[in-house]
This record gives C-alpha cells, structure tokens and sequence, in this order.
C-alpha cells in the first residue's frame, strides 16, 4: 500500500510541477507583447520558482522508477535498490521510455537555469515552453493509449489534451501572482499594474478556447478507453474516478465563467477603487479555490491514468437492477416518443440555464428552474430504456465463442431446452402451447442480440420467474451454461448470417466466426485465428462423395488462390474411414481437417440459412456442401451453397474476384472478439 501511495505521490507532483512550468511559460508568451510587462516584479518571483519545480519533476520522475521497479518485480524492497532499477531501465519499454523523460527534464532544468542569468525576452519564454513541454509529451508515452499502441493517431490526441491541460492549469499561479501583487501594490506604479492586468484578460480570451479543447480532447480520450462498454462508467473504479475527475471539472468550469464574465471586469475596472477592490478580492478567493480544485483534478487524472480503463474492467457483480439499453427498447410502443420528448425538453432546459445566466435571474430561479426541467426530461426519456438486470449482465463469459463450446451446446440445448424453444430456438417446441406467454424466439427475433450473455447465464442459473422456464444450476455446470450461452449466440449470429451470399459485401466486415483448433490430415494443426493479417482462409464443409468434383476443381485451382493469400481449409462432414480419407486426400495439396471436424461442422452449418431459404421450421435441412469466405482480418465476408445459390464460386472467376476485392481492403475494424457479450 505505501508503494502505491508513493507512486500516485511521485507522479502527482511532477506532473503538477511539470503542468505549472508549461503553463507559467505560455502565459509569459501570450501577455508579453509588451516588454513593459516583463519588468513586473511578480516575474522574478515566477522565475525563481522554475528550477525548482524542475527539480521536483526530477525527483518525482525517480520515485516513479523506484515504486514501478518494486511494482513490477514483486518485490517490495526492490524500490530502495538502485541495482533493481538499473535492470527495469535496461530491460523494459518503461525503463527506455524513462530515460527519455529523465533527460528532456534535466534539459528543461538547465535551459530555466540559463534563462534566469538573462534579460527577460518573449523568446526565452517560447523556448521555455518548448522545453517543458518535451517532458509532458514523453509522458504520454506510456499513457494508456500508448499502451494498446505507438502511434501518431494514438498518442497525438492524449499529448495535445496534456499541453492543453498545462496551458490552462499551469498559467493559474501566474494568474494569481498578478492579483496578488496588484492587491498589495507592490510596484506602486500604475502602469505596471495596468499592462499586468491587460495580461490577464488576454489570457481569460484565450482560456475559454483552451478549455474547450480540453473538453474535446478529453472526450476522445475517454470514448477509446471504454469503448462501447458504457455501464463500466457506473460500475468500475476507471468509471468512478472519471465521474469524480469531470464533477471538479464542472466546477471548475463554472468558477472559471464566472471570473471571465463577471470577476475580472470589476477587476479591471477603470476610476473605481470600489468595483477594482471588490473584484480583486473574488478573484484572490475563488481564483485559489479554483487551483486548488486543479490540483485536485490533476490528482484523479494521474490515478486514472494508472487505473485499468473501463473496456478492460472486469464486472462480474452488477449492483443494479436495471440497465439502459437502446436496442432491447427502442422499437417497444412509445419508447421513442418518450425518448425524443425527454431530450427536446433537457435541451429547452439548457437553453433555460443560459437564458437564466445571461439576464442575471437571481440565484434560486437560475438554479432550480433549469434543474426542476433537466430532472424531468430524463424522468421522461430514461425510464423507458430501462430493462431488468442482473448480478451476471455484464460478467466476461470465461467460455471463449469457439466451435467446442458451440458443439457442447447444442449437445445440451437438445436435451434440455428443445421441448420448450423448439430445434431450431425458434419458441415452436412441442411444450410451447402449455406457456403463456410462449418461450422466446432466440432465432429470428433479436432476442439473443438484445440482451447480453450474462443475463441469459443468469436466466440459465436461476430460471425466469411468471414464465415457466426453469433454473439448471443443479444439473448443468457453469462451463455447460456457457456453451449453451455460446450455441443460442450462434444460432442468432447464423440467422444474421442469412445476408451473406457469394459475392462480398465491398468495406462491409460484421459477422466474427466461430473460432476453431484443427488437425490436419498433412500434419498441420493450428487456430484459425493464427492466418489473420496473412491470409483469407476459404473454409469448405464437404460431403463425400457428394463434394468429390469440387474438391478435384480446388485442387486444379489451388496455386492461384494462393498467389491470391488464400488458404483452403476442408472440413468433412461426417466420419470418414481411414480408406476414404486416404482415397481424398491422396492428391489434394491443402489441409482436410482429421480433429476437430465435428465440432467445426456443428458451429458453421449454423450460417446455412439464406433469404431464399430460410430454413426456420422443423430440424432444419443441412446442405451436403458449403463453403465460406473468411477475410485476413477473421470476418465472414461471404459463403457459397451450391443446392442454392445461383452465383456459382465453381466459376473461378467470381472466386478469385471476391479474393481480389478483399485484399484490396484494409483493416476497417478491430479483429472480431473470442468472447461473447
């Protein structure tokens, strides 16, 4: 525990000193047009303050080493053995990208340490900014976005919301210097005061937009570490913090209008002692709070910064019963009138807010009316969107979506929930009529898309109270409930499916596969996953001896589809003899899956269904031959039925277009995910 208390310590103070150097420079480059500015006696006193908060950089950058080193070997006396952290230098990113750091700041130190021996120039300040600003820019090297990847993308978005940050933060020492010395009079010189107090409000103009863009940058920055997994906002320490870091934001925003447009005007104020007075002693006041609210924001931001990020956090214990959800809801009556009216009136509440501000309604009118109208905009629009939850909605299924699971699934689904939802999930099995309401389509309604895999584990475990539908926690083990959790997925995924046909939808990737092992009759074995970034993998389920022409014209083609990135990967579909499998594969030139084919077979024939052919009522009829597409990138892009389509892939030409057109795509979204949710 003191290793992480020392660690949140060491990083808060460079950063904040790192932050005040910054920000101390630009503010010195935006207000010194003048150069009568910069014979004020409250730059000295800046200046002096600027090796020594490099020094604080300094030496917060070394306890930075020291409780990563004993973080990272697990040993907690590592962090006082300099030997330790010589090894975590050497040998790590971190240690690299540390030495960076340590050397752009010892290079800030120096050049601060030139300037002061100097006379004051706006071009010593621009090269202060720059210097410092190297040390914020390092840090953003080992950021979590720098974590998932080294990119100008990636980086550049994290690095511009720190330099801004340390614009705004870095400049409110400066800020209260200025009211500081002019309320004490220490130049007695009104035009010195006068050109400071001109700085000031140059500097309150460009704040607003410096804000702004923090705000944008922050709001990048957030969305890619969560992601779609919202809920983890409420319900993870990464959402928390990030709660906390935005209300003192949100204060500090408030605290920071109200001195642009109304403290700082009294300051200024011109041949009014009174108002100057009046103003300068609001500024002194809520100008500290502000800075001291900053320090506070600067603090959360490097506890977050350290905290697993709300895409990664692991729920497994929602505390809620209920959720927001836009696709469970959004078609059910009156959802969307709801919705559309709770937002119309959350917006005139806005607009009431400013109204309100602008024409100096006195404080409670200006707070409670616009507050009475947001609480009632999302009583209206909120409420609707919400569904029951579980302690289980949002847990991390530990069953990744693989071709085992599946097989297993449908094996219990069989047995267990067959006389209920029918064979095929569709809510037609022979108990169905006894219910009502009847058992749900988890076929071809979006049932199974709807809801996530936790609430059906849960609905697995515990059963569903009114409706007849009982819990198998005491017969079916928490794996087994997984792969049942897993083969409704696919049942639902393969009737999405039904869109895919032999020509590939152009930068359409959605559907991610089955994963699956193989053994193959050749000796090679993998994961199906082990060809993306390389090859597109043409998967063929064939028949024998139903597919033995097919397989005679892959073989003919093969070296083409190969000069095309393509791999072919055949699958048969029932048991095979030894004699046969030696009779098929004596000349064919590409893997035919030995292992593993049954549960391959199980998973994919669940993407048999096509527009033309449904295939939802009775068993279902399993084509003898089919044949899928699957991109370099591990999307189902396309899949050929030679019982039913009428585009043919037997026309070497339509295949190896479709090959052609993929490879000419790049990667448009992230690899499909192992897991469902």
């Amino acid at each position: 525990m003191m290793i992480e208390s020392i660690a949140a310590i060491s990083r808060w103070a460079q950063l904040v000193a790192n932050l005040i150097l910054f920000g101390s420079c630009i503010f010195l480059v935006m207000t010194s047009n003048q150069n009568s500015i910069l014979k004020n006696p409250w730059i000295a006193k800046l200046e002096m303050l600027f090796p020594k908060l490099s020094l604080v950089v300094l030496i917060g950058l070394v306890g930075i080493l020291a409780t990563t080193t004993g973080q990272a070997t697990g040993i907690s006396s590592d962090a006082w053995q300099p030997a330790a952290w010589f090894e975590i230098v050497k040998e790590t990113r971190m240690g690299h990208l540390w030495v960076v750091r340590v050397l752009t700041s010892i290079i800030m130190l120096l050049v601060f340490l030139y300037i002061l021996r100097l006379e004051r120039i706006k071009w010593h300040y621009v090269l202060g900014a720059i210097v410092s600003a190297l040390p914020l820019i390092a840090g953003s090297l080992v950021s979590h976005s720098a974590a998932e990847e080294i990119s100008f993308v990636s980086i550049f978005p994290y690095a511009l919301h720190i330099l801004l940050a340390g614009a705004w933060f870095g400049a409110l020492p400066t800020f209260l210097l200025i009211v500081s010395t002019s309320r004490k009079n220490e130049t007695n010189n009104s035009v010195f005061n006068r050109v400071s107090i001109d700085g000031l409000k140059q500097f309150s103009k460009t704040a607003l937009l410096i804000m702004l863009a923090i705000v944008a940058t922050g709001v990048i920055i957030a969305n890619r570490m969560v992601e779609e997994d919202y809920h983890a906002l409420v319900a993870s320490s990464y959402g928390w913090v990030l709660n906390i870091k935005l209300a003192l934001l949100a204060i500090i925003l408030l605290i920071a209008y109200q001195a642009r447009s109304k403290w700082l005007p009294l300051f200024t104020t011109v041949n009014n002692p009174e108002k100057t007075e009046r103003g300068s002693q609001l500024l002194w006041k809520w100008v500290r709070v502000e800075f001291v609210l900053a320090i506070f924001l600067v603090l959360f931001a490097t506890i977050l910064a350290n905290t697993i990020p709300a895409k990664h956090a692991i729920i497994d214990n929602w505390p809620y019963p209920f959720r927001l959800s836009v696709d469970a809801t959004w078609d059910e009556a009156n959802v969307q009138l709801l919705f559309w009216s709770g937002l119309t009136l959350f917006l005139i509440g806005l607009g009431v807010a400013w109204y309100a501000v602008s024409n100096r309604w006195e404080m409670k009118r200006r707070i409670l009316i616009p507050m009475l109208l947001i609480v009632l905009s999302l009583a209206i629009a909120l409420p609707p969107l919400a569904i029951d939850a579980y302690p289980e909605t949002y847990r991390s299924t530990p069953v990744p979506f693989d071709v085992i699971s599946i097989s297993n699934g449908a094996a219990l689904y069989a047995k267990n929930c067959v006389s209920c939802h029918g064979p095929q999930g569709k809510g037609n099995g022979i108990l169905a009529k006894a219910f009502n309401p009847p058992p749900a389509d988890l076929l071809t309604e979006p049932h199974t898309a709807r809801h996530t895999a936790g609430d059906f584990f849960h609905w697995l475990t515990y059963g569903i109270k009114n409706r007849g539908m009982p819990g198998f926690s005491g017969s079916l083990s928490e794996e087994d409930r997984w792969d049942v959790v897993n083969y409704m997925h696919g049942m639902s995924r393969g009737y999405q499916g039904r869109l895919l046909n032999p020509k590939v939808m152009p930068e359409k990737p959605s559907l991610g596969p089955p994963i699956f092992p193989y053994f193959a009759h050749d000796g090679s074995s993998g994961v199906i996953k082990d060809f993306r970034q390389n090859n597109n993998v043409l998967l063929v389920l064939f028949s024998w001896p139903q597919s033995q022409e097919r397989l005679l014209e892959l073989t003919e083609i093969y070296d083409r589809l190969k000069k095309l990135d393509t791999i072919v990967l055949a699958v048969p579909m029932g048991n095979l003899s030894k004699q046969v499998l030696a009779e098929i594969t004596e000349n064919i030139p590409f893997p035919v899956v030995t292992e593993g084919a049954r549960e391959i077979t199980d998973s994919y024939v669940l993407y048999r269904r096509t527009l033309t052919h449904p295939d939802i009522l009775g068993e279902g009829n399993i084509p003898d031959h089919l044949e899928f597409l699957i991109d370099r990138f591990g999307y189902l892009r396309a899949r050929w039925i030679p019982s039913v389509d009428e585009l043919k892939w037997s026309d070497i030409s339509l295949l190896t277009q479709q090959l052609s057109q993929l490879n000419q795509e790049g990667e448009i979204l992230p690899p499909p995910k192992d897991h469902v949710h």
